[in-house]
Order: C-alpha cells, then sequence, then structure tokens
C-alpha cells in the first residue's frame, strides 16, 4: 500500500494554484497542483516528486519532506503525519489484540460517580465507562464506537449540535492515529464501513486530513431529559495502554450545566 503517496497526492489536489502565487490559466486537467509544479514549489526535481508520489522511492529525506511539507503549506500536525508516514519502519501492521482496559482504570472510573468519563481506544471504540457518561448518551457506552454513531445514528446527532463539524475533528484524529497503519484490520473494517454508508464520511477520508484529539475544549450536548449541557472535556493518554485515551467531562462550577449534570445523576441514580 502507497500510504506516502496517497497522502501527497490528496494534499496536492488542496491546493489552489493561485494560492502559491502560480497563475491558473483555466485549462488545467486535475484539480490543484500539478506534480512539476509542486516538485518546482519545494525545490526538488519533478521525476525525483514522481517516483515518491508513485511509491518507488519510500525512504525521503526529512529534508526533503519538510521541503514538502512547506509547499503544502501543512501545519505542524500534518508535518509529523507526512514523516511519520515517510519513516523507513512505515509497514502494515499486524493484528491488534482485544483492547481491555485495566481493572484499576475501571475503578477510577467508576469512582467518579459525579463526573462522566469513558476510555477509548485508538479507533474511538468506548472500552469503559462510568455509569454517568452512559446516561450522558448511549454513544458513550461500551461497545459503540463514536465515529461510527455520529456519522450514522440519527439520534446522537440530536444530541450533538453541528455533529457535521464534530465528523471533521473525528475523521482527522483517526486518521492521524493510525498514521502508516491503514492496514490495521479494524481499521480496514470500520473505515469499508462508514465508507459504504455515508458520503460526508467518504469526502472526508479522501483528503487525508491528520489532526490529533485535542487535549481538551468545550463541549455542546442536548440531552433528551435534562436539555442543553456546555461541558468542558479533557483528554489523557491512559500509560501502558497503546492508543487508549481516557475521556472526562465536567462542567462549569454552579452553571446551568452543573445543575443539569447533578439532575441528571439524580436521574440516573433514582431507577
Amino acid at each position: 500500500m502507497n500510504v506516502i503517496g496517497e497522502y501527497l497526492r490528496a494534499r496536492r489536489e488542496l491546493v489552489r494554484p493561485e494560492d502559491v502565487g502560480l497563475r491558473d490559466n483555466g485549462h488545467r486537467r486535475v484539480p490543484g497542483l500539478r506534480r512539476d509544479e509542486l516538485a518546482m514549489l519545494a525545490g526538488i526535481s519533478t521525476e525525483y516528486y514522481t517516483r515518491l508520489e508513485q511509491g518507488r522511492d519510500r525512504r525521503p529525506s526529512a529534508q526533503v519532506l519538510d521541503a514538502i511539507a512547506r509547499a503544502l503549506g501543512l501545519d505542524e500536525a500534518a508535518t509529523a503525519h507526512l514523516h511519520a508516514l515517510g519513516s523507513p519502519a512505515a509497514s502494515p501492521v499486524p493484528k491488534r489484540k482485544p483492547e481491555v482496559v485495566r481493572p484499576g482504570v475501571q475503578l477510577l472510573l467508576d469512582a467518579w460517580q459525579t463526573t462522566p468519563a469513558y476510555v477509548q481506544g485508538p479507533f474511538q471504540d468506548v472500552l469503559a465507562a462510568n455509569s454517568l457518561a452512559r446516561a450522558l448518551s448511549p454513544i458513550f457506552a461500551p461497545g459503540a464506537n463514536i465515529l461510527r454513531c455520529v456519522l450514522l445514528d440519527p439520534a446522537v446527532q440530536a444530541f450533538v449540535p453541528g455533529w457535521e463539524e464534530r465528523v471533521d475533528g473525528l475523521v482527522a484524529a483517526l486518521r492521524a492515529m493510525a498514521g502508516p497503519g491503514v492496514g490495521d484490520p479494524r481499521l480496514a473494517e470500520l473505515v469499508g464501513e462508514l465508507s459504504a454508508k455515508s458520503v460526508l464520511f467518504r469526502r472526508l477520508w479522501s483528503r487525508h486530513d491528520a489532526r490529533p484529539h485535542p487535549g481538551g475544549g468545550m463541549h455542546h450536548m442536548r440531552h433528551p431529559v435534562v436539555g442543553e449541557l456546555e461541558l468542558h472535556y479533557e483528554k489523557f493518554a491512559v500509560s501502558g495502554a497503546d492508543g487508549q485515551l481516557l475521556v472526562v467531562y465536567h462542567a462549569t462550577p454552579d452553571s446551568p450545566s452543573a445543575e443539569a449534570l447533578a439532575k441528571l445523576d439524580g436521574a440516573y441514580a433514582s431507577r
């Protein structure tokens, strides 16, 4: 699989000639930049760039990758992704072992009775969650895949206002987490399913955007019982667990969202 070639071709097609000081005469047969134009901007030969994009040179130097990244206008995360794809060690990864959450992490989740928290795997599968996270949404129930739920479940889309924008970030995070290991069987299964069922996913995946999960931020949610919630979230890598993230939600103290979260906790506990 020519992962670096696919990435370069996708990113090249997204760059408009006028954005990099080139004239567009209106007679282009391909979108974005031509190979010779990108090679010129990067200061390398067209022949060498063509070999790289076609997968006939799989050991580009860091200097060449940096030059191409500058020519494409890649940000820091995208440049790091390009370097990962261009690493000589990049190769299909073997099938992963079943993902499990350490018992101590599960105990920690359960101890946070008033704080929604869950653990997700590298491909956004929910591996463990506490009771309040499950009460917040079925999207956080163990066994769910967050990206699949947001893309395909209308109930989840109603829970996540502006879900289309959220999907953009989720797809880019999936691509960043996969890195050169796009041949992973679990990833291939997920991408195949979503490609067949979602035009939006196919379009976003074809862009090859790669951005890691943000470490924190704010999510707006619309719960069917307690209404609108504005919750802060923080994401932490689980030490010793490949690609697992601990996600914790919390509300600003004494805010309407804090009151709604307490109401949700009470409603769930009374069941």
